[in-house]
Parts: C-alpha cells; structure tokens; sequence
C-alpha cells in the first residue's frame, strides 16, 4: 500500500507533517480530517518507490507541448462523459507512457483529493501549465463549462504548436543552406585548393588577387585549424550567452523585427499570439489587468511585451487600451481601431478572436513569401561563394597554359 506523507494544521493553528499509509491520497486525506486534522497538502512519498523508479523519472525529460495538449484534450472529453476530476486524471495518468507526465499528473491528483482546486494544483507546475492555461481553468472553476474550457484552451494550444511548426520549418531550409555553404566553403579552402598550391608555386606574380587572397586564407587555416575552432567555439558560446542576458534579449528581439525579409513575418506572429492569447483570455471572464499582463508575458517579443505592460498601467490608471495603442506604432493604425470599436461596443473579445484569426492567415502568407525569398537568396550566395573558389582555381591554370603556348 503506497505511503503519502501529509502536512495538516489543527484547530489550535499549529502545523504538523508526517506520513500515512492508505490505499488512495483521498483516504489519507479523510483519516488525517478524522483525526480532526485541517489538510494543507498531502503527496505521494517518494521514499516508496525503489531506485530505478526514482532514476527512470528523473530521467524522463520534461513532458513536450503536444503531451500537455493531448492530455487537455482527454480529460475534456472525459469530464464531457461524466467521469469525475480525479477518475479522470487517474485514468490519463494510468495511459500515459512518458514517466515525467506521470509524476505531474500523480501529484496534480493527489492535491486534488487532498481538497485543492485542479488551477491551484497545476499551478504548483508553471512549467509546464502557464499563466494563460491556469487562468482560463480558474475562470471555469468560478463559472462554470469546465469541459468546454479545456476545449477551448486545447484549441488555443494546438493553434500555437501549429503556428510554432510554421515559424520553425521556415527557418530550417536557411540554416541548413547556411550550413552547406560554410561547409563546403571550408572543405574547397583545406582539402581542394591545397593541392593546387605545388602548381602555383614560385607563378605569384601572374597568379590574380584573388587566388593568392585564397591561398593565404587556406594556408592560415591549415597552420592554425586549432585556433580557429577555438575562436568560433568561444564566439558562438558568448553570443549565446549574451542572447540569454536582458540586453541580449532586447537587441534580439528588435532585430528580429527590424530584418527587411522576416519582419513581416515575425510582426505578423507576435500580432496574431497577443491578440489571440487576449482575446481567449476575456472571453473566459479572466480580469482585464491579469488579461494584459499574461498576453504581455506569453507575446514571446520584450518589444510586445514592453507595449502590454504600458498598456496594463494606463488601464489600472482608469484609461482605455486603445488610447494607449494609439500612441504606440508597435501595432498597425487598423488594429487599434478594431481594438477601439470592441472596447467602444463591448464586444472586445470576439473583435479580437476575428483579428488574431486575419492575422494568423496573413502569417501564413508571410512565411510563404520569406521561405520563397530566402531560398533562392542562399542559393544565390552559396552559388557565388563556390564560383568564387573556383574561378580563383581554373582561371589561373588558364593563364599559365596560354603562357607555356
């Protein structure tokens, strides 16, 4: 029988901790409420499982969104059918293969039976459950259409991971062209152009610029190849360092932006996830302020997240969010006169449901359009990096034959 070890407070207001041996948390909750015991939380003690269980969890990696959207989208269906919460996560828990989710799941039911809310037990897990999931499930506690909210938050993330899919393939195709052409370029510089060096040598003077440029490059990664990986170590290692600095993420970010090719693209994103992750928010009753601090936080831009937090302040301060908008170029005359008419008829959620909606077709478009510019633009420069090399090997064997002649 597994053991949970419990934390409880008497009537006197003192706190006490222990462990109990029942069959379920729910029953180690009732004999702790037996004894006249107020249950503050109650787990499953770890000390019960062997050690290969504890290194399999600790090993399982954290739980993929795909996971938590699976496991959104079960228990919607199964509160639908009329399981009860705790049967419900009990039996998901029981399916699931991935241990880490497992443990989650283990202790969100625990806490339950304990007397928790199911929001204040996920929040125990910011993690994996952000403020926006935690406070839409909130929202359903205190009105209701429990089963209808987990489908519309499961909607919400399938949504987001699809979206995230999009962005990530766009990137794909460039990075791996990028990788290829630097690739290639290293190989022609240190295994090909080499062993041309014994046919140039002592012709210097009717070799041209840039195969001489070419042969000194080659010759100075060859001496100093240590070195060199070195440096491109220790520069890849402090650009990502400083990218995980506040600065580091603000140029970053304004960069991303700023680029003549994927700003579009990248605008059009972060326009359509506040605008979605706003409007879901109001229409589940979630106050306005927590509203514009969580669309700040899960925007994924500080340039976004910046625009939100000003804004959050003029509406504590009694303004309205357009007239905040309006002096903010961030986003585009049209949606701030959209987001005007919602607030000015009262429908400001479904106003921004319709926009995030354009947006997240015009997302689509745009990457579209950057995947199909970008991709003959690195063919282009890969193309002429490999001519370049080339040419600087051929032309001057061309031009010593025609010497000889």
């Amino acid at each position: 029988m597994p053991s949970y070890r419990y934390t409880a407070r008497s009537s006197a207001g003192q706190n006490s901790t222990g462990t109990l041996v029942a069959e379920t948390g729910a029953a180690a909750a009732a004999m702790l409420r037996s004894r006249g015991l107020h249950v503050v939380s109650i787990n499953a003690d770890g000390a019960s499982k062997s050690f290969a269980e504890k290194f399999r969890e600790l090993n399982a990696g954290k739980p993929s969104d795909k996971q938590i959207l699976d496991f959104t989208t079960q228990l919607a269906v199964m509160i639908r059918a009329g399981i009860n919460l705790r049967s419900a996560i009990d039996g998901i828990a029981q399916q699931t293969t991935h241990l880490g989710l497992k443990r989650v799941l283990d202790q969100v039911k625990s806490d339950v039976e304990s007397g928790q809310s199911f929001s204040a037990a996920l929040a125990k897990h910011p993690t994996l459950f952000n403020p926006l999931y935690l406070n839409m499930v909130k929202a359903s506690e205190m009105s209701g259409g429990f089963s209808k909210m987990l489908d519309r938050i499961a909607e919400y993330m399938n949504q987001q991971i699809e979206t995230r899919k999009m962005v990530v393939g766009a990137s794909v195709y460039p990075a791996v062209i990028g990788v290829m052409a630097v690739g290639v370029t290293v190989f022609l510089l240190v295994a090909v152009l080499p062993k041309f060096a014994s046919v140039f040598e002592g012709k210097e003077d009717v070799l041209p610029w840039s195969t001489t440029f070419l042969m000194s490059v080659s010759g100075f990664m060859i001496k100093y190849w240590m070195y060199l990986i070195m440096a491109v170590g220790g520069t890849i290692a402090g650009v990502v360092a400083f990218l995980r600095t506040e600065a580091g993420v603000f140029w970053f970010d304004r960069f991303r932006l700023a680029v003549p090719i994927v700003r579009t693209m990248f605008r059009s994103l972060y326009i359509s996830r506040s605008l979605q992750t706003m409007g879901q928010l109001i229409n589940a009753g979630v106050p306005m302020l927590d509203t514009l601090i969580i669309t700040g936080e899960i925007s994924g831009n500080i340039v976004f997240k910046t625009m939100w937090r000003n804004v959050h302040a003029a509406v504590k301060a009694g303004n309205k969010i357009s007239k905040v908008l309006i002096k903010d170029s961030v986003l585009p005359p049209a949606v701030t006169q959209m987001i005007s008419a919602g607030e000015e008829s009262g429908k400001l959620g479904e106003v921004l449901d319709e926009v995030s909606a354009y947006y997240g077709k015009q997302l689509k478009e745009n990457i579209k359009t950057a995947t199909g510019m970008i991709e003959p633009l690195m063919i282009l420069v890969m193309g002429g990096i490999v001519g370049f090399i080339a040419m600087s090997i051929i032309l001057p064997i061309f031009k010593m034959s025609s010497i000889v002649k």
